[in-house]
């Protein structure tokens, strides 16, 4: 049985993080990932890279993504035993930002202190990504020892915004 989450209960697990890897298909259909960094405001996703960047390249050629949020699980005190990292994936749809174009909040909240770098931003771009459909889950929501059960571990919300 899947555990039916709350989208409002996955957002805060989402917010919570700051790595995710980003699939997404190159122009010659051929599939790659990168781990980036996001921030999240308004229900989106934002990646700060090079204008430059492969991965903006890909995207604006192709604007469907996967996004996998790993979210590391751990025994206090017992830190030498494995845990599998719960996850959050879901599908998106990507568009790239001039970083020049962007609300000032937005640009300190993904670049910090680098985005009064006028020249560093001029060189950037953002990648928005908006999940769609659902949120898959793996660990969300559940106490650590029902990891170790796929039926119990298991989720799935709707993505609202």
């Amino acid at each position: 049985m899947t555990l039916q989450l709350k989208s409002e209960q996955v957002w805060q697990a989402v917010e919570k993080e700051l790595f995710a890897v980003i699939g997404m298909v190159t122009a010659k259909n051929e599939a790659r990932t990168v781990g980036v960094v996001y921030v999240v405001q308004d229900h989106k996703l934002y990646i700060g890279t090079g204008k430059d960047a492969w991965k903006a390249r890909h995207i604006s050629a192709n604007p469907h993504v996967s996004v996998t949020i790993p979210i590391a699980k751990r025994i206090p005190f017992l830190p030498w035993i494995k845990i599998p990292a719960a996850t959050i994936t879901f599908s998106g749809k990507a568009s790239v930002l001039a970083a020049t174009e962007a609300p000032r909040p937005l640009l300190q909240a993904v670049f910090q202190n680098l985005a009064d770098d006028q020249a560093m931003v001029a060189d950037s771009c953002l990648i928005e990504v908006v999940p769609e459909k659902e949120f898959i889950t793996y660990g969300v929501g559940i106490p650590l020892m029902q990891m170790r059960h796929p039926e119990k571990a298991r989720g799935r919300a709707a993505v609202t915004v």
